[in-house]
């Protein structure tokens, strides 16, 4: 029971980070590790999706072991009902609040991907034994690359890949984000392929811990896990560029290592520590996850309903912040003054036993 105690750590760590990053209060003020790479390479921030991504498929393995991983009619809709819920939240929440042009409202993001790896991921480990589910990971990161190869030279390069051309294709060039300076979605239609595949890695690497009782050996085989997937992305980056906006090959194998390393942290400090007092914000964070992240964006989205001198609640909030302290820090203080608030939200609810699936 221990090590699942571990696996909520990680995931309450996930939620606080999600909401560090996309809730400071100034998008032009931030600190370099609090971005995005403007392409190839990787920042901090760049790991925190795929260890959504990785809890994800760690919360299918005990979902989905109560049903003996037996795929069956009313298994099947269930997990298609979930996964459509998921992406029309997350549809909702890009349009909110249902101000702006129709003719605008991006279609793709995080909780669109998330609902259509899920679906893909729970299928996938359902009908597979583990060899399979192996199997099929292995062939979907290489047919990933083949795919972007199509188009030729400019594969992985901005204006040229075949995740854009997609998505403007499908979904028009004004239903794609444009924060990279021509339309471009980096929660794209193709580039949810690969992410399929890490929802099936923290599928395997649950499995695969849940198996062994000696909890220093759980650690070491994370450990191991972990050192394989960073030094073989790092090694495959000189092939394939590790990229999070398409979401490539290297990059899932890159960002599942350190998401085995992380966890191997804490089932140190959990499991064989037993510092399981000092991690409780954690897991109390890790109790609620997506709802306490559909709440976060309606939260702070919110705030334009509420006008404060020439600006709003938000304005307000980081201009008085600003005022006493750098931008950047300001910004930095706005967000995580936000995450502890979320995190109050998390106990309120969690100290009345309050979990709500989505």
């Amino acid at each position: 029971m221990q090590r699942y105690i571990a696996l909520d750590a990680f995931r309450g760590l996930t939620i606080a980070l999600m909401i560090l990053v996309n809730t400071p209060g100034s998008w032009s003020h931030v600190y370099a590790p609090l971005l995005h790479a403007k392409w190839h390479g990787l920042t901090p921030t760049d790991l925190v999706f795929p260890f959504f991504m990785f809890i994800v498929g760690s919360a299918m393995f005990f979902a989905f072991k109560k049903q003996n991983f037996q795929l069956d009619a009313p298994l099947a809709f269930k997990v298609i009902k979930r996964g459509f819920l998921i992406f029309l939240i997350g549809f909702l929440l890009n349009i909110y609040p249902f101000t702006a042009d129709p003719d605008t409202w991006r279609v793709m993001g995080v909780l669109q991907r998330i609902g259509i790896a899920y679906i893909f991921a729970a299928f996938i480990v359902l009908l597979f034994k583990q060899r399979g589910v192996l199997v099929t990971s292995v062939v979907i990161l290489i047919g990933y690359h083949f795919l972007l190869m199509t188009v030729g030279e400019g594969a992985y390069a901005l204006e040229t890949n075949l995740v854009r051309q997609v998505d403007v294709a499908l979904l028009g060039a004004n239903h794609i984000y444009g924060g990279f300076g021509v339309p471009f979605d980096p929660e794209g239609l193709v580039s949810t392929i690969p992410a399929i595949v890490s929802a099936l890695f923290g599928f395997e690497v649950t499995r695969i811990i849940s198996q062994v009782t000696d909890k220093r050996e759980s650690m070491i085989k994370l450990i191991q896990l972990g050192a394989i997937g960073v030094l073989a992305g790092l090694a495959l980056d000189f092939i394939i560029p590790i990229n999070k906006a398409l979401w490539t090959s290297s990059y899932v194998i890159y960002t599942a290592g350190y998401a085995c390393l992380t966890l191997a942290i804490f089932v140190y400090l959990i499991d064989i520590k037993k510092l399981e007092k000092p991690m409780k914000p954690l897991l109390v964070y890790g109790t609620n996850p997506l709802f306490i992240y559909v709440l976060s964006w309606v939260w702070v989205a919110s705030y334009v309903f509420f006008p404060v001198g020439e600006g709003n609640v938000h304005h307000f909030m980081f201009n008085s912040l600003s005022a006493i302290f750098p931008a950047k820090f300001a910004s930095f203080l706005f967000a995580f003054l936000h995450v502890v608030f979320f995190w109050w939200c998390s106990k309120w609810l969690y100290e009345r036993k309050i979990f709500i699936k989505i």
